[in-house]
């Protein structure tokens, strides 16, 4: 039988053994902290090291983009107004050298708007606004581009009270990206049209139709990218600009071909009182 005094000592070597190994499982346990804390330090800091070189990397090929965009139009503004200076310069070769002067001049502007309205992103003022007043807005700004192509341009005509929710400057020049490209990609009597569907949803669904060549496969998967473009000239920001303008309002944008050639884009954006707009 054991005694009472031994049982008292084993119960004290268990007691021992049991403070021992939790204080081993404790120091443990404050090593792993610290070697966490330290590894999510270190990811922490490769990660912003990281981001870092990605955003200084993304700037450099945004200024190489833009010094290359700017280059060529400034170029060609700057002979033919060169050619204004010539004193025996016939009037009406004048007036040519000026008009293309102003064009180059113009296409320069529309390059800027488009790179700050690209680096404004998703800071937007939300407001409530008439559908047909916009799209009113848009005809006339583009109808004298149809006019000069020689481009059928029919766009929808909304009721009076239907309404839309988000920034109208963002949305207007997105749906003007996307009407410009359809009228870029036509040909003298083809016809660029605009619907407006989605009635009884939460989003109106804008649907711009083309019968130009419409987008080579290779290019599909880049279309919405900055900077990516299948034209000779452009800024490459028009479709980024637009996918950014719609998700910065809860909407999206798509693509899909047009069934007898051509190119079909649909923007999302949220009807009143449905979707977010980040300010």
């Amino acid at each position: 039988m054991t005694s009472p005094s031994h049982e008292d000592a084993e119960l004290r070597q268990a007691f021992a053994l049991f403070s021992e190994t939790s204080e081993k499982l404790a120091g443990t346990y404050l090593e792993l902290q610290g070697q966490v804390a330290r590894l999510t330090s270190e990811l922490a800091a490769a990660n912003g090291e990281l981001a870092r070189r990605e955003r200084l990397s993304a700037l450099g090929e945004m200024a190489a983009q833009v010094a290359h965009q700017i280059r060529t139009p400034l170029s060609t503004a700057l002979l033919y107004t060169g050619h204004l200076t010539r004193p025996q310069l016939a009037d009406a070769d004048r007036i040519r050298f000026a008009e293309k002067s102003r064009s180059r001049l113009l296409y320069l502007e529309r390059l800027i708007q488009d790179m700050l309205l690209f680096v404004k992103g998703a800071r937007l003022v939300s407001q409530a606004f008439p559908l047909h007043a916009l799209i009113e807005e848009i005809s006339h700004t583009l109808e004298p581009h149809a006019t000069a192509k020689q481009v059928s341009l029919h766009l929808a005509e909304t009721s009076a009270d239907l309404m839309l929710t988000g920034d109208r400057q963002a949305i207007a020049g997105a749906l003007i990206n996307l009407l410009e490209n359809a009228l870029q990609a036509s040909s003298s009597g083809d016809m660029v049209e605009m619907t407006v569907g989605g009635l009884g949803s939460p989003f109106a669904a804008f649907e711009i139709s083309d019968s130009g060549a419409g987008i080579p496969e290779a290019a599909r998967e880049r279309l919405f990218e900055p900077f990516f473009t299948t034209r000779g000239e452009g800024s490459g920001l028009g479709l980024a600009i637009v996918r950014q303008v719609a998700e910065a309002h809860g909407g999206w944008v798509e693509w899909a071909p047009k069934d007898g050639g051509g190119s079909v884009f649909r923007l999302f954006l949220p009807f009143v009182g449905q979707g977010q707009v980040d300010v």
